[in-house]
């Protein structure tokens, strides 16, 4: 078995947890890491991560002092959630033919948004020979790819809906405040509207089901609205009184010639009771699923990234979507 050359981009909590399960795997050589922390450049990942598996590679402030001395078939980037802020990173590393798994939210769907930057983005792939693909758990699975492939049983699709409730109080410190813990309600919708707050996706998980489906969406309107904590709540990162922000309600609505086909609804709040996944299919034949519990989202997100290269580097060259890439499956 030839092995495929990892390295990590961006050493926060889902980028360790990214390695050490990449460090699990069989067909997988640990390289090396890039952080800009002063803390982390220059140590061991296995220091870092606690896991021997990782060897001898070592953390670099810069993908050039990494390529000085390792050169890895695939990138995971773990870093920024917008296209605009991503961009630089990526394209030096795929213009030097090095693939990218990226849980960029935005790069999901990167037409949506930034469709230069996308053109660029994928003749820097072609230039280099390498692939970038933005994946995770939502976006990149549970609200985007697993509708997709319900369809694939339909004769015709009228509408897709999708639900999605998480508790929020088992998810990492960092999405706990993203989603407004401890704000005032008034002061989350105003970050949301600026695009601070709030889960980053949820449009770009619309304009990928659009696209596979073929409908040319007239309209795509996204809102955000606080979730106020009925009682104080306290979890392991956070402290939230009564009346505070606990968390969202979020919706992206996708119209058709003024027609409603697709909604994508999606609750993420403290101590939400009843977590699941549902979807519902108008069409030929109708379809509803649900999951009860809903997809665990830190540990999946981890698996969708690792999962994904060994089928990502079976793919042509270019900025791919989960959908270009062959059905996703554990690797």
């Amino acid at each position: 078995m030839t092995k495929i050359k990892i390295a990590q981009f961006g050493l926060g909590p889902i980028g360790i947890e990214t390695l050490k399960l990449a460090a699990t795997k069989p067909w997988v050589e640990v390289v090396g890491g890039i952080d800009i922390d002063p803390e982390k450049v220059g140590k061991s990942l296995a220091s870092i991560t606690g896991e021997p598996a990782m060897g001898s590679a070592m953390v670099y402030r810069t993908l050039e002092e990494l390529t000085e001395n390792v050169q890895p078939d695939v990138i995971f980037h773990t870093a920024v959630s917008k296209i605009k802020d991503a961009f630089a990173q990526l394209e030096i590393m795929v213009r030097r033919g090095i693939s990218v798994v990226s849980s960029c939210e935005e790069l999901l769907f990167p037409q949506l948004r930034e469709p230069e930057l996308a053109r660029r983005l994928d003749q820097a792939c072609k230039d280099g020979g390498a692939r970038l693909l933005g994946t995770g758990v939502n976006p990149g699975f549970v609200m985007d790819v697993v509708p997709v492939c319900l369809t694939g049983v339909c004769r015709q699709v009228k509408a897709l809906h999708v639900q999605r409730v998480v508790n929020g109080s088992t998810r990492r410190g960092p999405l706990q405040r993203k989603i407004g813990s401890g704000l005032a309600p008034a002061v989350f919708e105003r970050l949301f509207k600026e695009g601070k707050a709030g889960h980053a996706g949820l449009k770009e998980s619309a304009a990928l089901i659009a696209h596979c489906l073929g409908w040319d969406l007239s309209e795509l309107i996204e809102t955000g609205n606080a979730v106020v904590a009925s009682q104080d709540i306290r979890t392991n990162h956070v402290e939230v009184k009564k009346g505070q922000c606990c968390g969202l309600h979020q919706t992206a609505v996708g119209k058709v010639n003024g027609e409603v086909r697709l909604t994508l609804d999606l609750k993420m709040y403290l101590e939400a009771q009843n977590p699941r996944d549902t979807y519902q299919i108008e069409g030929e034949p109708s379809i509803n699923m649900v999951i009860q519990g809903g997809v665990a989202g830190d540990a999946a997100t981890v698996a969708s990234l690792v999962n994904a290269a060994p089928r990502l580097l079976k793919a042509p060259p270019g900025l791919l979507l989960m959908t270009d890439i062959a059905v996703p499956s554990v690797a």
